[in-house]
């Protein structure tokens, strides 16, 4: 997500605990933070995948592949 998006979500908050938002602002705002969440959720799943967990027997499981999803995707 750019930065121009978050300032806009940003302005959109303090605006609406100034004065209130429009019906229009409001679905802006609904639409913004969906998209953020979205992204966060897509960066945080891959940054999980990449983990790799060195078991107590010395052998080496990714977390990607041990939940379905393989490195490189």
């Amino acid at each position: 997500m750019d930065e121009q998006k978050i300032k806009r979500i940003n302005e959109l908050y303090r605006k609406s605990k100034a004065e209130g938002l429009t019906d229009a602002e409001k679905k802006e705002q609904k639409i913004l933070r969906q998209e953020y969440v979205d992204s966060f959720r897509r960066n945080l799943r891959s940054q999980l995948d990449r983990i790799d967990i060195e078991e107590k027997d010395g052998s080496v499981t990714n977390l990607g592949e041990k939940f379905g999803i393989k490195k490189g995707n």
